[in-house]
């Protein structure tokens, strides 16, 4: 778990000189080495290498990945204007997406390309396509009292729940991503109340990785948490007998429907190989490209018709939020406004 932090301090950090945790070179097949496309990664490397070499392996084009957190490698990229040596940026969340976009970073690729793509799923100029989307739901202990109490993320705000509640520290970016969500479906104050509850309930106590989150659930230190829906199925590949359910929150007629998030890439307003950057894209929103995203991180494919990983609830068995993913990124100073007014953990 880790202390009481400052959400914006920590979000708004540049951090140009130690961003670049080192390149990672796929070349399958000899690659042309002007043709190298260099990525600032917001993934972790376990999901990005395996499509990436895919890509390479297919087209002969090799792939550099600079990885970093999503926001310090946007930071990064403004700073370095044109002189920037990235092609493509990758992000797993669509506020940042969307934030780059704002700021006048990515450069729009073809609707043709973007096309195979729901419009929810990307900017209104195609300047970002995302690529999976995954859901916050509740991961709830079957043995304790909250097994068949929950069905909303508004109820873990009960102070019932108190020292039963986990959630993450409220600069991670899915937490981000979700309160903007709730805000624009149910409304600013009944969002504000919502994290009050859930302060008070965690008690400053909150945890830096959703695996954690979960973990603590199944041992029964915690009755309920708020995660993204695939921690829970990477726990239980693992740990088939453990005692833990998802809950898809907020359904029916008068539920606000669960909070997607979209992870996607930009091509660099300034990069010199927008041809082969296009080829990247291209692939990886085909459906070779989806079909890998649902099969290593159990995420939803945003391209219509690539069904989801077995284990995971079928995309459209649930009610979803209708909030357009760049509203993640244009609400994004709202919602930061929001959680530090409430001294969210």
């Amino acid at each position: 778990m880790v202390p009481l932090m400052k959400t914006r301090q920590i979000l708004s950090t540049l951090l140009p000189t130690t961003l670049l945790l080192g390149g990672l070179l796929f070349s399958a097949i000899p690659a042309i080495a002007d043709e190298t496309l260099v990525i600032y990664s917001g993934r972790s490397d376990k999901f990005v290498k395996p499509v990436m070499k895919a890509f390479t392996e297919q087209t002969g084009i090799a792939v550099t990945l600079h990885s970093g957190k999503s926001t310090a490698l946007l930071n990064k990229l403004k700073l370095e204007g044109a002189a920037t040596s990235a092609d493509l940026y990758l992000s797993n969340d669509a506020g940042n997406l969307q934030k780059g976009s704002d700021l006048g970073l990515f450069r729009p690729v073809d609707a043709t390309l973007a096309a195979p793509i729901d419009a929810n799923y990307r900017a209104g100029d195609n300047s970002w396509i995302g690529l999976s989307a995954r859901a916050r739901v509740l991961v709830v202990n079957t043995e304790g009292e909250w097994a068949d109490k929950l069905d909303s993320v508004f109820d873990l705000a009960d102070p019932a729940l108190k020292s039963q509640l986990a959630i993450t520290n409220s600069s991670n970016g899915s937490f981000i991503a979700g309160v903007t969500v709730y805000m624009l479906a149910a409304g600013k104050e009944k969002t504000r109340q919502w994290l009050q509850g859930m302060k008070a309930n965690v008690d400053g106590r909150v945890f830096n990785k959703h695996s954690k989150i979960v973990k603590a659930v199944a041992q029964g230190r915690k009755q309920v948490g708020l995660v993204n829906h695939y921690y829970i199925y990477r726990h239980l590949a693992r740990h088939p007998d453990a005692p833990i359910r998802i809950v898809l929150p907020d359904q029916g007629p008068d539920g606000i429907g669960v909070a997607w998030n979209v992870a996607g890439i930009a091509i660099s307003k300034h990069s010199k190989k927008s041809a082969q950057a296009e080829k990247l894209v291209a692939f990886l929103v085909s459906r070779a490209g989806q079909k890998m995203f649902a099969e290593m991180n159990m995420e939803y494919p945003t391209r219509g018709g690539v069904p989801a990983a077995k284990q995971v609830p079928p995309a459209g068995s649930y009610k979803v939020a209708d909030v357009p993913m760049a509203e993640l990124g244009r609400q994004r100073d709202a919602t930061l406004d929001l959680i530090e007014a409430v001294g969210m953990p």
